[in-house]
């Protein structure tokens, strides 16, 4: 912990909090405010996976398809602009905020302790992102073309909703950002000596129940296919976890 945090007193601690989330707010309003501007790349982006042009189904093949999307609502379209611009923007925003949070922690830290966190952090937003990602190239398309084309009968036709459909984007690429971060996490109780590769390997049919269970309560319908392709990563970041935690007991004994 440097002197200079020692020193301080509790209203200079908060009013480097307070010009910290100022700095933060900031951010996020002009990275907001430039994603809504660019409103046809921003939903270019956003809308790609609702029809067969779309990569992922070019690479894995399938029929040519274009979903239908309708807007029941008077202020429906302008308020989903907004909502899909701030997450942009937060998300473009968020090496200058995970910066500046940082930068205020940092003082109350030791120089061990630092480096360490310097490591966990960029760890923790790396597979974040990495999640957002893999949720938007690969989990939501098929997700999206599987419940967006299926049809009980052929007198019964799809027309999804923008809101549904965004709705779905958003909730899962948060959901999987965080489900990214088992690794991460795994990494850190096993530091501190709070999780152990043996019970994680005793107890490996129990956690396939968990996931299965966690998936089905995540995912935004009840169909086995989604639950699947939900429960795969979550299991594949199991395994991954184990290797991690066997790796970091290794290097303490």
């Amino acid at each position: 912990m440097s002197e200079t945090a020692e020193n301080k007193s509790f209203w200079e601690h908060l009013e480097d909090l307070r010009g910290s989330l100022i700095k933060i707010l900031a951010a996020m309003f002009i990275f907001s405010i430039l994603a809504f501007c660019f409103k046809d790349w921003l939903f270019k982006i956003v809308l790609a996976p609702k029809d067969s042009t779309f990569f992922m189904y070019k690479l894995f093949g399938g029929g040519d398809f274009n979903l239908h999307l309708m807007n029941i609502g008077l202020t429906e379209q302008f308020m989903i602009h907004l909502k899909t611009a701030f997450a942009f923007g937060v998300l473009m925003a968020s090496p200058y905020i995970i910066k500046v949070l940082f930068d205020f922690v940092r003082p109350a830290l030791y120089t061990n302790e630092q480096k360490h966190s310097v490591s966990l952090v960029l760890a923790a937003y790396l597979m974040f992102l990495i999640g957002v990602t893999v949720n938007y190239l690969f989990i939501f398309p098929l997700t999206v073309r599987f419940l967006g084309t299926y049809q009980v009968s052929d007198q019964v036709s799809n027309m999804l909703t923008l809101q549904s459909y965004m709705d779905t984007l958003l909730m899962m690429s948060i959901v999987f950002g965080i489900i990214f971060e088992i690794p991460v996490i795994s990494w850190l109780l096993a530091r501190f000596g709070l999780l152990k590769s043996e019970y994680m390997t005793r107890y490996r049919r129990h956690a396939i129940v968990a996931i299965l269970v966690i998936a089905a309560i995540i995912t935004p319908t009840g169909d086995a296919f989604t639950l699947l392709i939900v429960s795969f990563p979550i299991w594949l970041l199991y395994e991954v976890s184990v290797r991690i935690v066997k790796r970091v007991e290794a290097v303490k004994s």
